[in-house]
């Protein structure tokens, strides 16, 4: 199906799409997508409209994009013009805002980065977002979608978040944190989670501790990184002082 739909013209996808049955209209969206076509794209396009369409149905789109194997610029282009100066669902928003990055993270993957306006247009999406946002809720949102574009150059704004941001943005960056390979993660990354870890200029939750210790044994850890971490394991709780000492055994080997 998806084979027949990438040499169908526009205006028979589109046909195809308007007259599906309900149950069977997310499977046709789904395959559009899949298709990536110029046809199937366009017809996307003139389908779908945002202020209209029911949540789960947009939703669906969203989801196919983000999980899209090879996504092409003009999917992500798709997605951009669809939630651009819309006023839309908080689910189909943060559906939409996690797929851009996903989008733009793949696209990166394919050595399309510096090539691609679309992509400068995603990042700056989500970033620009990210400096606007009021709502704590908001600001988890773009940072799990800075997360999924696993963009070394977002790595200092993520660190700031991690830092001192409140309980929730600490946990979603570093969430996004761990993303990264070894290579990305410089002195300037460590000196933070060992702040973090050691709550030098403030008290961190349990999760974003151990996500620290970890970002720190994952990549190359430093004898004194090693012995401090055991040092404080003494005077945590006992869950998670074991799970400490299982990780600098592993990291060890």
């Amino acid at each position: 199906f998806i084979q027949m739909l990438r040499s169908t013209k526009k205006a028979d996808v589109l046909q195809l799409l308007r007259r599906a049955p309900k149950e069977m209209l997310p499977f046709v969206v789904e395959a559009a997508v899949a298709a990536q076509s110029v046809a199937s794209l366009a017809a996307l396009s003139d389908f779908l409209d945002f202020g209209k369409e029911p949540k789960s149905l947009l939703e669906k789109f969203l989801y196919a994009a983000a999980f899209s194997p090879r996504p092409s610029e003009e999917l992500l282009r798709l997605v951009l013009d669809k939630m651009d100066g819309k006023q839309l669902a908080p689910e189909v928003w943060e559906t939409g805002m996690i797929a851009v990055g996903s989008l733009v993270g793949k696209l990166c993957q394919q050595q399309l980065c510096r090539l691609q306006q679309e992509v400068e247009r995603g990042v700056e999406t989500i970033l620009g977002g990210l400096r606007g946002a009021k709502e704590e809720a908001e600001v988890v949102v773009y940072l799990l979608a800075l997360g999924n574009t696993v963009l070394p150059e977002t790595i200092p704004t993520l660190l700031d978040h991690a830092e001192e941001g409140p309980a929730a943005v600490t946990t979603a960056a570093m969430s996004a944190l761990q993303r990264f390979p070894t290579q990305h993660i410089s002195s300037e990354v460590k000196r933070v989670m060992r702040r973090i870890f050691h709550e030098k200029r403030k008290s961190y939750e349990k999760t974003c501790r151990l996500a620290a210790v970890e970002i720190l044994l994952d990549n190359e850890p430093s004898p004194m990184d090693v012995i401090n971490i055991l040092l404080a394991a003494n005077e945590l709780e006992t869950e998670m002082a074991t799970f400490l000492l299982l990780k600098v055994q592993n990291s060890l080997r």
